[in-house]
Order: C-alpha cells, then structure tokens, then sequence
C-alpha cells in the first residue's frame, strides 16, 4: 500500500537549506502567469513546480477559492506559510495530495466511510478530516514542522482540489503540497487572482490566474471518525448531499439488466433490510443503496415477465425496473460490486482495474449464476434461490460494516 515511503526518506534525509526571502527586505511583485492564454501550459507547469520546490510560495486556482500553497517537503516554505497566512498556532491547515487512490498512501487505516467519501468527492469541494495515528503511513515521512502544521492534534485534512492546472502540479510535484486559502486570517477568500495579489502583494512569489474560481466559497469539510462523520464546515457541497454520499452503495452485474440483476437487486434490498430490522423503504435513510445493471444493457428495457412472477411470488415488486448499462459513474461509486458470472467479473475489472478491489463473484463459492433467459418460469425460481444464497454474506457483511 505504502509506494512511495522510500522516496520521500529520500527526499528528508537531508537538511534543506534555508531559501533567502530577500522579499522581506524589499518587496517584489509576484509573476502572475494567465493560464488560460498560455501558449504551453506544460511551461506552466513545470515554472509552478520548480517554484514550489524552491520553497516559495504561490498561488494555484482551485474550484472553491485561491490557495497559498507550500510544499509539504520544505519544512522552511511552510514555516513562511504560516507567518504569511497569520493563522494562530494549532490550527491546521489542509494537506493537498494527487488521488483518493493516494490517500491510503498518507492515511493507511482510513476508515471504510473516509475511503467512500473521498472517492465519491475528490477531486473536488471537500477536505476529508481523517484520524492520523498510524506510524507506516506517509504523514510520518513529513518533517516536524510540517507535521505540526497538517496534524497538530492527531488528525489531518485531506483534500483533491478539482482544477486542471492545479491536478497537474500535483502530479508532477514530487510529495503533497500544504494548501491553505490564499488570504490573510480574517480577510474574504480570494476568489480572482487580483483579489490575491491585493491580499498577500509580494508575500507570494507566482500567481497563477484562472479566472474567477468555479464556486467562490470555500470547501466543506468533514471529520469522518470510524463510521460516523461530522460536518465542520457547511460549504459548497451541503449536509443532505454528504450524508446521502456516506451511504453504502451495492451494484449488481449482469448482462442484459432485465433478470438475474435486477431480482438480485431485490433480493438484496430484502436481505438488507431484514438484517437491520427495518422495512426495504427505509434503506436509504439508513445509508444503504442496491442498484443493478448489465454490462450489455439497453436503457429503459423492462425486466422479463418471469423475473417478475418469480419476485411476486416473494413479496418483491419488480415491475418498474428498466435497464441500465455499466457506467464508469456507477463504478467509481460503487463500494462492493457483484457479479454474476466470471465472465462478468473480468469484464468490470479489465475495464476499470481499480474496482478490482471492490468487485466480487456474488456466489461465495465462485460459481456462475446461470442465465435463465428464454427458460421457464422453473429456472427463473432456480436462478433466485442461487441467488438469494449468495446475497446472504454480503448482507451480513454490510449490517457489520454499518452498524459497527
């Protein structure tokens, strides 16, 4: 799980000589570079990255405001940072990494509610505040200061801001960058890069402009403690909206999406339901979501009139399932996905190689839900025991997994 530890030992196992801030002497204007009419922003870039790597200060657009950004491997930058910003002592400032794939990197034990929260949302408005106690994880590698800054009181915010050029500079830069609002404590956010440079003037040694930020207020951000989360600050992406991407989200694989997924669909609501004592209704309140599609689906074709008698006869409606295809969207969301068969396996996981973690046979003994299309209403009954046997653990595993 741990990449890239080596390299960042590496990187810290010297001292960083001090850079001379010759700008509190005699101010200087920062470069202000327009990205949007760049002739390469490749140059962009790289000038943004060196920068950073120096141990100056810049500026990058995000999709919520301005950031005043250091790099977390210059101890000398950040300490900069923190007299520019002006923020008192103890109060943190958020840590800027590439991908949700990374922050396992950084936070090894990240609870199952974390890493759905920081797949669904990154890149974008939120700063996930995630507990920092585990000793192999990258935020150990961070030097003191550094770690003083971004974890002072056993925890950390994370955050993927979701701007083109901003992703880029991340990914080339080598380790994460501290990233706080491009202000002084106590001014407006910046939300122009003119606004910027009328704040922070020759503290900060390159702007790079954007334009006006996407949402113009600040991210939100979520403390997310084992399986419960609270908000401390409502900003672009609201509670309701938060809470209802917490929930745990189920997607059963077939081919067509017409009869074996969808009964499995139900029959794994039902499963669900039964295991947390409450009604299929009230799934999604309790934060538990079951979908169906097929990796051949045509959109809006109804479920066969077996699959239907077949779920009638156990108390299950399915009369008003249309099809859906597999989509990126659906997998990227999804935390456990479901498959029928092998062959419906190698197909997901081929396609998007990082759901390989979270994508399962749903009979526990590898074996194919047979396809009952075409058949009689007897295999259709066959089909749903196979499949009501396999939904059986993965219930039990998701009442664990929200009630522990």
């Amino acid at each position: 799980m741990i990449h890239h530890v080596g390299r960042f030992r590496d990187i810290f196992a010297s001292e960083v000589p001090p850079v001379r801030n010759d700008r509190a002497v005699s101010p200087m204007p920062p470069v202000v570079i327009d990205i949007r009419n760049a002739e390469d922003s490749r140059d962009v870039v790289h000038r943004a990255v060196q920068a950073l790597a120096e141990g100056q200060l810049i500026a990058i657009p995000t999709e919520t405001v301005y950031g005043l950004a250091a790099s977390a491997c210059r101890p000398d930058a950040v300490e900069r940072l923190l007299k520019v910003k002006g923020r008192p002592t103890g109060q943190p400032m958020a840590l800027a990494i590439k991908s949700a794939e990374e922050a396992p990197d950084f936070v090894p034990d990240m609870s199952p509610l974390a890493r759905r929260l920081a797949r669904r949302c990154w890149p974008g408005p939120v700063t996930l505040v995630v507990d920092n106690g585990h000793r192999d994880g990258l935020i150990a590698q961070l030097p003191q200061v550094v770690r003083e800054v971004v974890a002072p009181n056993g925890s950390v915010g994370l955050r993927v801001p979701a701007n083109e050029m901003s992703q880029a500079v991340l990914r080339m830069l080598t380790g994460p960058i501290v990233l706080t609002s491009a202000n002084r404590s106590g001014e407006p956010d910046a939300v122009t890069a003119q606004e910027v440079i009328r704040h922070l003037d020759g503290d900060v040694a390159m702007v790079l402009d954007d334009g006006p930020c996407r949402y113009g207020q600040p991210s939100s951000v979520v403390r997310v403690k084992h399986n419960s989360l609270e908000i401390l600050r409502e900003g672009v992406v609201g509670e309701a909206t938060l809470r209802r991407l917490a929930g745990v989200m189920v997607l059963v694989i077939c081919t067509g999406n017409t009869c074996r997924s969808p009964m499995a669909e139900l029959l794994m609501r039902d499963a669900v339901a039964k295991s947390l004592n409450c009604k299929i209704e009230e799934l999604d309140t309790r934060g538990v979501i079951v979908m169906s599609a097929g990796i051949a689906a045509a959109p809006g074709c109804p479920p066969t009139s077996e699959a239907i008698q077949v779920m009638r006869e156990q108390g299950l409606d399915l009369s008003r399932h249309e099809a859906q295809p597999v989509t990126e969207t659906l997998i990227r969301h999804a935390d456990l996905i479901l498959a029928m068969t092998q062959s419906h396996l190698h197909s997901i996981v081929d396609r998007w190689p990082e759901a390989a973690g979270r994508t399962h046979l749903l009979m526990p003994d590898r074996s194919d839900v047979a396809d009952p299309i075409g058949q009689s209403v007897g295999a259709y009954r066959h089909c749903a025991a196979q499949i009501t046997a396999g939904v059986k653990c993965f219930a039990e595993s998701l009442r664990k997994e929200l009630c522990d």
